[in-house]
């Protein structure tokens, strides 16, 4: 009796799509996070010429 449940457990693979795209999406947000932080400062680097150019105009 408990050998059978636990072959059907070891046989049931109804939650592993679930993980793989839990890996598959941690994968993702640990390859953007960093690259966040280069994107914040250019688009800051870029507000700040053109903050510059306003003051030179006005």
């Amino acid at each position: 009796m408990m050998l059978n449940l636990l072959h059907s457990f070891a046989r049931n693979d109804k939650g592993a799509t679930a993980v793989e795209y839990a890996l598959i999406a941690s994968g993702v947000v640990l390859v953007i996070i960093p690259l966040l932080g280069d994107v914040n400062s250019g688009v800051l680097s870029i507000y700040g010429i053109i903050g510059g150019l306003f003051d030179y105009v006005l």
